[in-house]
């Protein structure tokens, strides 16, 4: 990927997730209804595809605009390797009926971008985005005269890498999207494409309460609130002296009280929170668990999951394979590190620590679409101890301990685009402060549902 283009995507993620521009745009449109657009790459095609480079990066950018409806910016973007040809859709601006809004970011759905290399102008891929997320495409790789391979990316993990696809990327230059994707039959993963907006209500209903609730929260070391709507410390059940407030998981508990009490009529006790969980840890952790609490966050969530499925759905649906997450449908990550990038293998749940912070964006993605009406709690944890060396040889065990928890909530806002809502410890953070925050730890995430 350019450099520029790069520049261009990290405005994009830091407007998507921190300031909502999405919220201006109308919804995206399912897959099958993107209005096409191979009539005017077939009238680029021999001046802009297949033109040397040379003359393509001479030639001024152009409006067209399609037959089907919606307006298409042709331009071009070069670094020092390559160069792009960018057919960019018009973002429609939502608060005025098919007004044109001017905005061509080249991520907007349908928008469609050919790579070329500089110096012998040779097709380097293909990049089509089906929805108007910077970080979900789909693009397609030459892999030999007649045939190439296509990638499904959703924030960085590859859903599919190097699927085959019987045409050479010159037919690609020219045949309609939905022709292509029906070479692929059930192999392409729609569905990551095209949420259901309703499958999401509930999730943006229970964001805007707790949202406004937070106000009336503190912060307190060790606070949370018992059933007897005491603020109490979770250690021994004493009651809080000053100012009353929650601690990361006392604020977990209080979500999750605040979902179950409707049906209830009470908050869950503490002391059953804190009792173990499923197989965990092992006979070393055990004479370490007394003195340094080392599973506490991850018994935490996953009793406060349990008591969430026995009351909201059955206590059939309370065994750990259940609620915990355990899945996921991608195994390799692109890794970036300043301006440099790299593919690199992710292995996905590990036992007793979960999945790794660099996956964790991708996998809410697939978690929304797949599994929708739920929410997560994560217990974040990290071995501990002084690693073995070869100064150190004979270094002693290192040890794994769950030492924060936080609610994540994935979901699709009203316009169609995606979030995470991250509240922790009495408060509302994000999903990238998040992810940066804990580089190299793992989190175990535990499914709760919300009704």
């Amino acid at each position: 990927m350019s450099l520029f283009f790069k520049k261009k995507l990290y405005i994009s993620m830091f407007i998507l997730l921190f300031i909502g521009v999405f919220s201006l745009f109308a919804q995206d449109k399912p897959v099958g209804l993107i209005v096409d657009d191979s009539v005017l790459r077939t009238q680029v095609k021999e001046s802009w595809f297949m033109e040397s480079p040379e003359r393509v990066l001479s030639r001024t950018g152009f409006l067209h605009n399609l037959a089907g409806g919606g307006r298409v910016q042709v331009r071009t973007e070069a670094t020092d390797d390559e160069f792009m040809v960018i057919l960019a859709r018009e973002l429609v601006n939502s608060s005025r009926r098919n007004a044109f809004s001017g905005h061509f970011p080249g991520w907007a759905q349908g928008s469609w971008i050919l790579t070329r290399k500089k110096d012998t102008g040779e097709p380097s891929r293909i990049r089509v985005f089906l929805r108007s997320d910077p970080f979900t495409y789909i693009q397609f790789r030459p892999a030999g005269e007649n045939s190439s391979q296509l990638d499904v990316v959703l924030y960085d993990a590859f859903i599919v890498r190097s699927l085959s696809v019987p045409v050479s990327m010159t037919r690609l230059y020219t045949m309609p999207l939905n022709d292509a994707l029906s070479l692929l039959g059930n192999k392409f993963p729609r569905r990551y494409f095209e949420p259901n907006l309703a499958d999401y209500r509930q999730q943006r209903l229970l964001v805007s309460k707790v949202q406004a609730e937070l106000p009336k929260l503190n912060f307190a070391d060790d606070g949370a609130i018992d059933h007897n709507d005491r603020y109490v410390y979770i250690k021994d059940g004493a009651e809080q002296t000053g100012e009353v407030g929650l601690n990361c998981s006392g604020f977990a508990k209080w979500l999750v009280d605040g979902i179950l009490k409707p049906s209830t009529g009470t908050n869950l006790a503490i002391p059953p929170l804190k009792e173990p969980f499923g197989d965990r840890g092992s006979s070393f952790t055990d004479v370490y668990e007394e003195l340094h609490d080392t599973f506490f966050g991850l018994d935490w969530i996953r009793n406060l999951a349990y008591h969430a499925w026995s009351v909201l759905r059955s206590p059939d649906f309370t065994k750990l394979n259940e609620i915990e997450v355990r899945s996921e449908p991608f195994s390799r990550l692109i890794i970036r590190q300043g301006r440099e990038t790299s593919i690199q293998s992710y292995p996905g749940f590990l036992e007793n620590a979960g999945y790794g912070v660099e996956g964790l964006l991708p996998l809410l993605y697939t978690l929304a679409i797949d599994d929708p009406g739920k929410i997560y709690l994560a217990a974040v944890n990290n071995e501990v101890g002084p690693p073995t060396t070869t100064e150190n040889p004979r270094g002693r065990p290192r040890m794994r301990k769950y030492f924060h928890v936080a609610a994540l909530i994935p979901y699709f806002n009203e316009n169609g685009a995606f979030r995470v809502t991250v509240f922790e410890s009495a408060a509302e953070t994000s999903i990238l402060s998040f992810r940066n925050r804990y580089p190299g730890h793992y989190v175990s995430l535990v499914r709760v549902p919300i009704e």
